[in-house]
């Protein structure tokens, strides 16, 4: 009877690999995208003629930080599930430092402020003088302090001591 031969391997690990497929799809931090958010918007929605990015980027998403070929493009992304994920995660404010260091024990807890979100005016829009609006939503009571849920929750305790 033969030996059974082993499949032979063609890499010894894949590392080298999954290192390269890791890099390649980096998309900006969120901390960063709120900065650009607060500091260069118009800026980055009027860019300059660049014939190396895509749509010589003249349509940039700038809660994605993504290039896009065309005007439809980016208005069928604004639309996407991906789009309004980003859109959802800037809603908070980004972590910082000042935030890790309060979760190290250096200071009180300080909880993240929501934020209202926007998607991107167009780009006729820009030049009409609209620009990203990012507003603080003010701090809603808890709603378990409402009158109407703690009524239900008293009918609910005397029917469980019933």
């Amino acid at each position: 009877m033969g030996m059974v031969t082993k499949r032979k391997k063609m890499h010894y690990g894949d590392t080298h690999l999954q290192r390269r497929w890791r890099v390649r799809n980096r998309r900006r931090d969120l901390d960063q995208i709120d900065d650009d958010l607060r500091t260069r918007s118009g800026e980055l929605i009027n860019q300059n003629v660049d014939l190396e990015k895509p749509g010589f980027a003249q349509f940039y998403c700038v809660h994605c930080a993504k290039y896009f070929i065309d005007d439809t493009a980016m208005q069928a992304h604004f639309r996407t599930k991906v789009h309004k994920r980003r859109l959802k995660a800037l809603e908070i404010e980004p972590y910082s430092i000042e935030e890790a260091e309060r979760a190290a024990g250096r200071g009180s807890f300080v909880k993240p402020k929501k934020r209202s979100m926007e998607t991107q005016p167009s780009k006729e829009d820009v030049i009409a003088g609209k620009r990203i609006r990012v507003e603080e939503v003010p701090e809603d009571t808890d709603v378990t302090d409402s009158p109407s849920t703690s009524k239900t929750k008293r009918k609910k305790a005397e029917k469980m001591e019933t």
